[in-house]
């Protein structure tokens, strides 16, 4: 299939997962199913990443910033603004495509090939609905929430490392953070976790429901679906830095 065939197919797909649902306490219950595998169950590997990533930021920019002609707090600024503008959204979002991208995509894939898909469908159920949809809501609503977790070991995790190591004291990591703060950063980086919670979940979602044949083949979805969201995922970070801070 074409580039435009796959993008056609992915929207039509998209479509049928924004259906009417047939029951919605059937939704309901599948919603929070989905948040807890999808949301709570990633908050360790994003709070143990975030922590020893803002320790590694903070200690490269002390080492990058030994010279008398630069303030102590801008450690803590440079910081600061790493884990806000990109690290908390971006990496963090490429850190879930790999974790819940790959677990949709097989979840799926796996479904399909063994023709439970099709059963939901004889049955009069959307089954792009069903199994979809619930995935969306979930990770839409609980991604900022890992982004907020995200800032906040962050810079605690640097502020651990900078003192811990002597590069920066605590209250110039401190002040460094205070200083100049922009509150929008926050709300951009949040824009952009809603939006690549989007993509991760409908492109994963895509090879997964669209799997042929068997065991085989649903791994094989599972790897196209966390390149495929990776790379969508850095091309809107671009075009929403561009949107969002120009």
């Amino acid at each position: 299939m074409t580039l435009l065939e796959h993008i056609g197919r992915y929207w039509m797909l998209i479509r049928r997962a924004f259906g009417r649902p047939e029951k919605h306490r059937m939704y309901y219950i599948r919603l929070i199913n989905e948040i807890e595998a999808l949301g709570i169950n990633s908050v360790g590997i994003v709070a143990i990443i975030s922590f020893f990533m803002g320790a590694v930021i903070t200690i490269q920019t002390a080492y990058n910033t030994e010279s008398p002609l630069f303030p102590a707090y801008l450690i803590g600024l440079a910081a600061r603004d790493s884990i806000l503008l990109e690290f908390s959204s971006t990496i963090v979002a490429l850190i879930l495509a790999g974790k819940v991208g790959s677990r949709i995509a097989s979840e799926i894939g796996t479904m399909r090939v063994t023709e439970q898909v099709d059963a939901l469908e004889i049955m009069g159920v959307n089954s792009a609905g069903y199994l979809i949809l619930p995935k969306i809501v979930a990770l839409v609503i609980f991604a900022p929430l890992l982004s907020l977790m995200s800032m906040i070991i962050g810079i605690f995790g640097g502020w651990i490392a900078g003192t811990s190591a002597g590069v920066v004291t605590t209250a110039d990591y401190v002040y460094g953070i205070q200083f100049a703060f922009i509150p929008y950063y926050i709300t951009y980086s949040l824009i952009k976790s809603v939006v690549f919670a989007f993509i991760i979940t409908t492109i994963s979602s895509y090879h997964g429901y669209y799997t042929s044949g068997g065991a085989l083949e649903v791994g094989r979805s599972s790897t196209l679906a966390v390149v495929h969201s990776s790379v969508v995922i850095l091309l809107f970070n671009l075009i929403l830095t561009q949107i969002l801070l120009s």
